[in-house]
């Protein structure tokens, strides 16, 4: 009972902190780069721990292929699209809502794909955590954004979708640290070529820098990743993708409290109709008793 509240809740605090340091990071560094550093950073202290746990032994080759392409879609394009569009002038508003979306498309390819069944409340709990998001975000879409910048959250909101999926279908079977270590390594090769192809590649090393990427590093992908995986791999997809509704509530709270960012009416609304959605979402139905 402990888990299945304390995992999610800590899941949505990392995740949200996840805005903020990532914008401090790519201030001193361009996107591509900054993640391919972060996540070869994160590909070694996960190989370190794997090899600790001696998980190496338990991995069967054929499994890897899956491990890498759901890396590819969480930490290559789902982030690269999501920095990027950043780095273009897209809000984090704006990309925020549109992956917003994400729990949603989840819980209908879930359905279609690994046949899990999506009650009308739960329904009713994504439609108002989408409500809810909106709210607290108050984007004003009459503004003119860079179409490149569009076009890479909705490459990013396909992707996280596809990674769900994926994650939850083929690559449940690899230990966490195994698993986590070679989704990161893949990452940090993706952003890696990205960075050589398409941008001027820099990083300044500044204290700002170090401690935002040590975050990114040390809570966001050590921390929120590893318990997102173990959502995923222990709830259906269409649960654990609803807690992303509370990401943007929660990042404008952490705002609030942190930076002193205004916190309005209607975003104490919006957050309260998310977390109302949330709870729909993510309740399982009950066990019907045997009849004997």
């Amino acid at each position: 009972m402990l888990v299945s509240f304390v995992f999610p809740l800590t899941f949505v605090v990392l995740w949200a902190s996840a805005f903020a340091t990532g914008s401090v990071a790519t201030q001193d560094a361009t996107p591509f780069a900054a993640l391919a550093f972060r996540f070869s950073i994160v590909a070694t202290g996960f190989l370190l721990v794997a090899w600790i746990l001696s998980e190496f032994s338990k991995v069967d080759r054929r499994d890897l292929k899956h491990s890498v392409i759901t890396g590819l879609l969480f930490h290559g394009l789902y982030l690269g699209g999501c920095w990027y569009s950043f780095s273009v002038g897209i809000p984090a508003g704006v990309s925020a809502l549109i992956v917003c979306t994400q729990p949603i498309l989840t819980a209908i390819f879930a359905g279609l794909l690994l046949g899990e069944h999506v009650s009308f409340k739960n329904w009713v709990g994504l439609s108002l955590g989408f409500v809810g998001a909106a709210l607290v975000l108050g984007v004003d879409f009459g503004e003119e954004f860079a179409v490149a910048g569009l076009v890479a959250n909705v490459i990013a909101l396909g992707s996280i979708t596809t990674a769900t999926i994926w994650q939850r279908k083929f690559s449940q079977t690899l230990p966490l640290a195994t698993n986590n270590a070679i989704q990161a390594g893949s990452a940090a090769v993706f952003h890696g070529v990205v960075m050589w192809f398409l941008e001027d590649p820099s990083i300044d090393l500044t204290l700002t820098f170090g401690l935002a990427m040590g975050w990114q590093i040390i809570a966001v992908s050590f921390g929120a990743f590893t318990i997102l995986m173990y959502l995923i791999n222990h709830n259906s997809a269409s649960q654990t993708s609803a807690l992303f509704f509370l990401v943007p509530p929660v990042a404008a709270v952490m705002g609030w409290v942190l930076l002193d960012e205004a916190l309005s009416m209607i975003d104490i609304i919006g957050f309260t109709v998310a977390s109302a959605g949330v709870y729909l979402a993510t309740r399982k139905p009950k066990e019907k008793p045997i009849e004997h």
